[in-house]
């Protein structure tokens, strides 16, 4: 059954690698995205916009049929020291990576509630959640509140047929100019035991299956899709380089 799945953040990197995917699987997908995407079904609308957040889904409902499936993918993660931290920083972090997935995911709700109809939404999440780092406490902070947002609007979705979860990825390759890394940091972050760096793919397929039947008592969780990072890491040394006494008997 073709459905139409709105995806934010379409434009570019894991959003991008989404959209293609439920495309490639004959999938009718709505991106939106603060930057056109020459396609035939694109929405432009920056998400710091509050309005224009809680808009989205009347809107690709309206001009292209009933939603099926959300995906919550875009985010912004600005590097900025924490003693240089303004307000509108701060605040602008939180308005794209949390608040708007609230506004898109509850206005997908109503919809699906007044018309009777089921739907999925998939969050983005990151591995920030759990593990600050410096430069990055607007976007950690975001990551975590947007986890518990999952579970929350899980909890009061789920009588209305309506299932919420996230992937959380760990370090992705992507060309982004609008978030862009150093590779200094891209290797420190990327270590992990499946020994390679995450592509859009990986999330991707991930996101697909908690949005299909096959995830159909699945909600409110946050799968970690990150090479085993979140398990651990193998960039440390052995703690001890001699032998034990447990190790020679």
């Amino acid at each position: 059954m073709t459905r139409h799945v709105l995806v934010t953040g379409a434009a570019g990197g894991i959003g991008a690698g989404i959209r293609e995917l439920f495309e490639a699987e004959g999938d009718r997908v709505t991106g939106v995205d603060v930057r056109a995407q020459g396609s035939p079904r694109e929405i432009v609308a920056d998400l710091a916009d509050a309005p224009a957040a809680a808009a989205l889904v009347d809107r690709a409902w309206r001009e292209h049929g009933p939603v099926d499936v959300v995906v919550n993918a875009a985010g912004i993660y600005p590097a900025t020291p924490f003693l240089e931290m303004t307000a509108a920083q701060w605040d602008r972090v939180q308005d794209v990576n949390v608040r708007a997935p609230m506004l898109i995911t509850a206005a997908f709700g109503r919809a699906c509630a007044a018309s009777g109809r089921p739907g999925a939404v998939v969050n983005i999440a990151s591995g920030a959640a759990l593990r600050a780092r410096p430069g990055a406490a607007h976007y950690c902070t975001s990551k975590a509140a947007l986890e518990m947002l999952t579970k929350a609007a899980a909890v009061e979705l789920g009588p209305l047929g309506v299932r919420v979860n996230a992937v959380s990825p760990g370090f992705v390759t992507v060309d982004s100019a609008a978030n862009p890394v150093t590779e200094q940091y891209a290797t420190a972050v990327s270590a992990n035991p499946l020994g390679r760096r995450g592509l859009p793919a990986d999330v991707a397929g991930a996101v697909r299956w908690l949005a299909s039947e096959e995830a159909a008592w699945v909600t409110g969780t946050v799968l970690r899709v990150d090479g085993g990072a979140s398990a651990g890491t193998t960039a440390l040394p052995l703690h001890w380089n001699g032998t034990s006494e447990v190790q020679r008997a």
